[in-house]
């Protein structure tokens, strides 16, 4: 059952190390850090992706700073509790991760699948472009009774079919992990600039 689980959850990244090793938090008595790295789009635009990752797999006292790390682990979701309310915080739980001296072949450098549940009503709607666009929030369980609560986004075609599932609707989809800047109003004319998570969904089904 818990092979299952974890196998409704899986990611493999691919990118070049953009921060040093950042301290989050200990589990009995296992250190975890973030690191961002930067993987590159067809478009030649760029993501950058935040990997949560055991001082166990790699040695973060180290500065990986423009080195390759290939990752493979979970998309995964937790409630930030700031300014008086709850806030999405999204990064990638890493499994296992290998730094590389060059690019590997025939890996996907950002991909994702996802096996989850319709958790709230999706929004359909077109850009003033005429574009498609469907933002859907897929729950996806996890070991001990956890699940994440991911925010996922269908374009055209997938877009149109999307936005017609109902709460609850059992969907596979595959895509990847795509991060956007934003400017958020903290306090008075003060603007933090921030980054958010979503996946860009390319293959979805609905499962019977």
């Amino acid at each position: 059952m818990a092979d299952k689980v974890l196998d409704n959850n899986q990611v493999t990244i691919v990118g070049v190390v953009d921060s040093e090793f950042v301290y989050s938090h200990e589990v009995f008595g296992e250190g975890f850090y973030v690191v961002e790295v930067i993987v590159q789009r067809l478009s030649n635009m760029v993501d950058r992706i935040p990997l949560m990752i055991s001082e166990r797999l790699i040695d973060v006292t180290q500065n990986y700073i423009g080195r390759t790390l290939e990752a493979h682990g979970q998309f995964r979701s937790y409630n930030k509790h700031e300014e008086g309310r709850n806030r999405l915080v999204l990064s990638v739980f890493v499994r296992d991760v290998e730094v590389l001296d060059e690019e590997p072949e025939n890996v996907k450098p950002n991909s994702i699948f996802l096996d989850g549940y319709i958790c709230k009503q999706p929004v359909y709607r077109m850009t003033p472009l005429g574009r498609e666009i469907a933002d859907l929030l897929l729950a996806v369980n996890r070991p001990y009774g956890k699940s994440d609560y991911l925010p996922c986004i269908c374009w055209g075609r997938n877009a149109r079919f999307a936005g017609k599932f109902e709460v609850g609707t059992h969907i596979h989809l595959w895509g990847r992990i795509q991060s956007r800047t934003y400017q958020k109003r903290i306090e008075g004319d003060q603007v933090e600039r921030r980054t958010a998570y979503e996946i860009s969904v390319s293959k979805i089904e609905c499962i019977e």
